[in-house]
């Protein structure tokens, strides 16, 4: 079984033993993907693998079809969206995941990005560090009302930080978990409302054509003027343009952005002084990484064995 790793960069550091491991069962070449790749280079990579385990690199159709060997495809995560899963369902080709497992390290770094964007952490660290000191004056996270689209695993975690921080909580999302939600004091409201009367708002929730670019001129155009905008799910959840011209005009107070619609991206939104950037490292605690690579190497024991594969997406 000759199989193809395209992970970010510290996910092979963090956990060595996992790649000990998987070579039990087969051939394994690893591609470090945290500075792209090439398509065409790619097409080459794939042309002898029987199985793809991947992170964000775009598994579309010209990829599946310039691999005639294909026989399994992972997602090393659970966010599944750069895989066209519909059409590897098409050629025979099971998709899985791996869901939850990084949902606390996503909801962590979601309050992380939240208070740095609300007292200005990352740039007065910058001035420090250039030997200027200057006061500036930031907002309290302390009882602000939250407002979360996407009520799923990694949704509730965060609810369930808001409330140690005493914020009145609302969701927005088509899944209405109603026995979470009483158990976390989270009201489910309508898009506008969460959006006109939210102090932070908090994107999680899946990409697809409905939702892509839910957060545009429009949307934005609703928040309020102290509205901390956080992106800790796809990138193509939000039209870039548009938030680049509120942030800039102060239509809004700020932003926490771990994700973009190209990564790596080259947006000038990763540049505004009140936009905290990280570079897609929601899910990268030693912690999560071995719970992913626990998850991924149970399947990929499942596969070789012939036996029925956990999570599947298609």
């Amino acid at each position: 079984m000759r199989m193809l790793f395209m992970l970010r960069d510290p996910f092979i550091e963090a956990d060595p033993k996992f790649l000990d491991e998987i070579r039990a069962l087969g051939e394994v070449k690893i591609i470090l993907t945290d500075q792209g790749i090439d398509k065409e280079v790619l097409k080459k990579e794939v042309a002898d693998v029987d199985v793809i385990v991947v992170a964000v690199v775009k598994i579309d159709k010209e990829i599946i079809d310039a691999a005639p060997n294909l026989k399994y495809i992972m997602k090393f995560g659970s966010g599944y969206d750069n895989i066209d899963y519909l059409y590897a369902r098409e050629k025979g080709i099971p998709v899985t995941n791996i869901p939850g497992q990084n949902t606390e390290a996503v909801a962590d770094h979601t309050f992380g990005l939240m208070i740095a964007a609300a007292r200005h952490i990352t740039q007065k660290n910058q001035e420090m560090k250039a030997g200027h000191w200057e006061n500036t004056m930031g907002f309290e996270i302390f009882q602000k009302r939250i407002g979360i689209i996407g009520f799923g695993n990694i949704g509730k975690a965060i609810a369930k930080r808001a409330s140690g921080f005493n914020m009145e909580i609302n969701a927005y999302g088509n899944h209405k978990d109603y026995k979470a939600a009483e158990k976390l004091n989270v009201n489910f409201v309508e898009f506008d409302e969460l959006l006109s009367t939210s102090d932070v708002i908090v994107i999680c929730t899946n990409l697809n054509e409905k939702t892509r670019k839910m957060i545009n001129e429009k949307t934005l155009g609703i928040m309020k003027q102290t509205a901390i905008l956080i992106n800790i799910s796809r990138g193509g959840l939000v039209d870039e343009d548009a938030l680049t011209e509120a942030l800039k005009n102060n239509q809004i107070s700020a932003a926490g952005l771990d994700v973009f619609a190209d990564e790596p991206t080259k947006s000038e939104l990763a540049t505004l002084p009140n936009v905290i950037a990280t570079p897609h490292i929601g899910a990268a605690t030693y912690e999560a990484v071995d719970r992913m690579g626990e998850g991924a190497f149970e399947n990929l024991k499942r596969f070789a064995a012939g036996e029925e594969l956990e999570n599947l997406v298609n």
